[in-house]
């Protein structure tokens, strides 16, 4: 039941962002573009700059690139086994290679692991972080149907300030500068309502799903890739990296969390299949209510 709590607030905001489009039918990519692009960067500064670098990064940083590449391979896989077009192997990419590993993964693991295994967690919330806002940017614009050359998506990559307010913190932590309390309270308000405004963006965009663009067989294929496949390749990684009990135990569990809200608002902002991407999110939530806590039992 605890379990089941923590998930409660997340479909709260969900379903708060669905009513509401199913009422006032807003514009989502204009809420969308504001999220990525005011209140995400200040999320990103803030997260890098109050989590202090240490060795636990440099492994859990080759557990994070080593699970990415796995999954992308085992993505781009499935996406030309079905002879999609690119549109449809870059949300494969989207919504199987990353991971809830923040707002949902960390208070799982404080509650399932202890203290410990929340400072582990907090790391891989910041490197995932990093590579969501710079490989998934990347397969997000690639995908994109207004045209996804190398060259384009990554100017597109360079355009986003989310990638700069990474930088920011990490430089600023790295350099010991310490940012003034009336710059940092207004910066930590704006960065407290990027969550809450993605989530509600992912649930403005179920509301407005057609289900016709969504295939049962691609559905499938996510979720496996999610739920499955990831937690096999973390353990794999956890065992060739010779890993301690309870750093592998943690690293597994935030490998099987569900696709990432952020996914939905890169898909959105790029059009890069946002249905299929949005509904694997959806889904993928829902299912780990069970499988979540199973994989917390087998490791714990």
């Amino acid at each position: 039941m605890s379990f089941i709590l923590i998930v409660v607030p997340v479909f709260i905001i969900l379903s708060v962002g669905f009513i509401g489009q199913k009422l006032l039918r807003l514009d989502i990519k204009s809420i969308s573009t504001a999220a990525l692009y005011l209140m995400l960067p200040f999320l990103a500064l803030q997260t890098f700059y109050e989590n202090e670098l240490n060795m636990n990064y440099l492994y859990i940083l080759l557990f994070c690139l080593l699970l990415l590449f796995g999954l992308i391979l085992v993505s781009f896989i499935a996406g030309r086994m079905t002879n999609r077009p690119h549109s449809k192997t870059s949300a494969f990419v989207l919504a199987g290679a990353f991971m809830n590993s923040g707002n949902y993964g960390v208070p799982v693991i404080l509650f399932a692991f202890g203290e410990t295994g929340f400072q582990y967690a907090v790391i891989m919330m910041v490197i995932q972080s990093l590579l969501m806002n710079t490989v998934g940017l990347y397969f997000a614009a690639k995908g994109s149907k207004s045209g996804g050359t190398l060259k384009a998506s990554l100017i597109k990559i360079l355009k986003m300030p989310v990638l700069y307010g990474s930088i920011s913190g990490i430089l600023l932590q790295i350099g010991s500068v310490s940012i003034p309390d009336f710059i940092y309270n207004g910066m930590d308000l704006i960065a407290s309502a990027a969550i809450p405004t993605i989530m509600l963006v992912l649930g403005m965009q179920l509301a407005s799903i057609s289900k016709k663009n969504v295939e049962m067989k691609e559905l499938s294929g996510v979720i496996f890739i999610r739920l499955v496949i990831s937690p096999v390749i973390a353990y794999a990684i956890t065992v060739m990296l010779s890993l301690d009990t309870l750093l592998a135990s943690v690293l597994i569990v935030l490998a099987a969390m569900p696709t990432a809200a952020n996914t939905t608002m890169f898909a959105v902002q790029f059009d890069t299949e946002p249905d299929l991407v949005s509904f694997s999110t959806l889904v993928t939530t829902s299912m780990s209510i069970i499988t979540v806590p199973l994989m917390v039992m087998l490791l714990s």
